[in-house]
């Protein structure tokens, strides 16, 4: 049950076995069921040797190769196509290699056919010559394209370029992982195709850095974030500093979850344009491979367990309540069992169950067991809460699995900064049919909705932890809230009081979503209800419409995809902004307005009224077709799992996106009007 130091399989410095893939689950990568955390330096590039490659010569490659090993890392860098005996040589150093393909995107590359064909026939065949090989970890399809270039084109062409890019790759490997290295300059392509998000960072200052790491988890949403590139000129710095600043980069980027690290670079050797870079030295050894400080920085991180140690380790208490939960409860305490953090423990309350849930939990011996009536959510969770004796009391629920390192990423959150609470993403995990695919991306999910990149206005229920004392001053859930609701009024109440709720990117839980259309539509019922209670408890904070007015943007849900209005991007002169600055529309009521209730209800009188009176009956189907295009629109976005993302997929979609806030809404008004029927009239003293 405790098992801190997870080490993954393809340790650093032993050959690479065959069939040993590296796979993506969420915000990781993972061989087999192993977390794999990506370690490297960039290599490269270089003078072309005896052998006609852009890489030293056999004997240098395999002494820095050994002491790349040495140092810990478990991946390369490569800024060309690597040939066949350096990628065995790296297999045999257990060293995997991410794999640049360079081709000309200093010029305007998309003015001409010619050289867009030349492009995508050069990513075709690097990808050709390394598919396959136990060193491939995954190729680049590009680097850092200029800001100049992509104002000269536009972003939008720019990125479809990319993405098609990444299509020729993926068409070569199938298999193969796919990513772009993107950099600040060009932050707002927003590319999100990718099997995992690449970014080059160069910032110095420790708190900038960590600031900016935030904002990249939130752009990457739910894929692993590789700082593919960030190092220090020691000519310029000192090898001393450079060894301080990478020290403070790597703390960070490992406790902020990064899936990967890539230093720039392993040695001071480097060339391009044909010439020998003199007036800089990055490297962690010199060009004749002695050691700099930083190697025994850099050995130091990569050598210890990830993520790394906490300072100290508060008690957790995991609360989880289950109701009638037997399809995912062993899921659930099976994934608890494996947490990596030395000081939990794990209560559950049956909430008056009558299938399986008893019976499953019972065969967890490590779990406290409490059973009782059925009473609701909130009763629930407050009955947990009471039994707890941690500092913090985290709660997920039945039909969750947790990552391995949740609690290190919420406790991580709690120590670095004060606050009340903490919360993380809820992703959904592969589905093996079509329907519940569908429902895994259709809108009203259980999701965060973020007031800056660190600071969250509402954390799902199924990933909320509290500093107990704090959770105990507000007493508690509202017991008025048996299904849903709790986590908006606690979130809210939170906020009332003054604290701040933090949010952690990395500590991740897996959702099992509704697997049938009836549940998802029963699920928006209660939702709607929910709705309703809440607003009785926090009316200031909805609209004229009865639904919540959130201030924050909310993440992983596809009204983002319907929100008329795109980010401002401020990009500097000409362009040149070392850093963009994107100025989030606020959500409007139109953005979502055709998706309504009171919208189509209005559709329905002036069709059929226009069809009696014969006046005008296109206006009320203009309106429907604007629904059908926001739907339509919104489906066709939606990220299906590709085993199922087809035209019946997208119909499905569609149909979800249209019935979901309509079932919402008349479960919201339904609930309101009893609420209202139950107030006391006012009396007035007779005169």
């Amino acid at each position: 049950m405790l098992n801190l130091t997870s080490t993954p399989s393809g340790f650093c410095g032993e050959p690479l076995a065959k069939g040993e893939v590296v796979t993506v689950k969420g915000k990781f990568f993972f061989i087999r069921e192993k977390k794999f955390f990506l370690k490297g330096v960039s290599y490269g590039p270089f003078s072309i040797g005896s052998h006609g490659e852009s890489f030293p010569e056999k004997s240098v490659v395999e002494k820095d190769f050994a002491m790349i090993a040495e140092m810990g890392a478990n991946c390369l860098r490569t800024y060309t196509v690597p040939p066949d005996w350096l990628l065995d040589l790296a297999a045999i150093y257990g060293l995997r290699l991410l794999i640049g393909i360079p081709w000309s995107q200093h010029i305007a590359f998309l003015d001409s056919s010619a050289v867009k064909a030349e492009i995508r026939n050069c990513i075709a065949q690097g990808v050709k010559v390394c598919r396959g090989h136990a060193a491939t970890f995954a190729y680049l399809v590009g680097n850092e394209i200029s800001p100049d270039i992509v104002r000269w084109h536009g972003a939008k062409p720019v990125r479809a370029f990319i993405k098609e890019l990444m299509a020729v790759a993926k068409s070569s490997d199938p298999e193969g992982l796919v990513s772009y290295a993107n950099y600040p300059c060009t932050e707002y392509l927003n590319i999100d195709f990718t099997d995992f998000s690449c970014f080059n960072v160069y910032l110095h200052r420790e708190q900038d850095f960590r600031r900016y790491l935030s904002r990249l988890h939130n752009l990457t949403e739910d894929k692993p974030l590789v700082l593919s590139e960030f190092g220090v000129d020691s000519m310029g710095e000192g090898t001393q500093v450079q060894a301080e600043i990478l020290s403070q980069k790597l703390s960070s980027s490992f406790e902020m979850g990064a899936a990967g690290t890539i230093i720039f670079s392993w040695t001071d050797e480097w060339f391009t344009g044909g010439y020998a870079i003199q007036d800089w030295a990055f490297g962690l050894v010199d060009a004749e491979r002695l050691k700099k400080p930083a190697f025994q920085t850099v050995q130091e991180y990569y050598t210890a367990p990830l993520p790394p140690a906490l300072p100290e380790y508060p008690k957790v208490s995991v609360v989880v309540c289950a109701y009638n939960a037997e399809r995912t409860m062993d899921s659930c305490l099976a994934s608890l069992k494996e947490v990596n953090y030395p000081n939990y423990e794990v209560i559950v309350v049956n909430d008056g169950s009558r299938d399986r849930t008893l019976e499953i939990t019972q065969r967890y011996d490590y779990v406290r067991l409490i059973n009782q009536e059925n009473k609701g959510l909130s009763v629930a969770r407050n009955v947990g809460m009471a039994a707890a004796t941690g500092e913090i009391v985290a709660y997920t629920d039945s039909d969750c699995m947790v990552d391995p390192d949740w609690l290190t990423y919420l406790v991580a959150k709690f120590l670095s900064s004060d606050v009340g609470a903490v919360g993380g993403p809820n992703l959904s995990p592969p589905e093996d049919s079509l329907v519940p695919a569908c429902v895994a991306v259709s809108p009203g999910v259980p999701t965060h909705i973020l007031l800056s990149d660190e600071v969250a206005e509402h954390i799902a229920g199924c990933n909320m932890a509290f500093r107990r004392e704090i959770l105990e001053e507000i007493n508690g859930f509202n017991p008025i809230f048996r299904t849903a609701g709790d986590d908006v009024d606690i979130c809210w109440r939170l906020q009332d009081k003054g604290y701040t709720i933090g949010f952690s990117p990395t500590a991740i839980v897996w959702h099992f979503r509704r697997n049938t259309v009836a549940a998802y539509l029963k699920q928006q019922q209660g939702y709607g209800k929910a709705e309703a209670l809440v607003y009785f408890k926090h009316p200031y904070r909805f609209n004229l419409l009865g639904q919540p007015s959130w201030l924050g943007r909310i993440y992983g849900d596809l009204s983002t995809f319907l929100r008329i209005g795109q980010p401002i991007i401020y990009s500097g002169v000409f362009g040149r902004g070392l850093f963009q600055t994107l100025y989030e529309p606020s959500s409007s009521l139109i953005s979502y307005l055709p998706l309504t209730l009171e919208w189509n209800i209005a559709a329905l009188i002036l069709f059929v009224s226009a069809l009696l009176s014969g006046h005008r009956p296109w206006f009320g189907a203009a309106m429907f077709l604007i629904s059908f295009t926001w739907c339509v629109a919104g489906a066709i976005q939606a990220r299906i799992d590709s085993r199922f993302a087809k035209k019946r997929a997208r119909l499905l979609v569609a149909l979800l996106i249209y019935l979901g806030p309509l079932v919402r809404s008349i479960e919201r008004y339904k609930w309101r009007i009893k609420e209202l029927k139950k107030a006391e009239p006012i009396k007035f003293d007779e005169l």
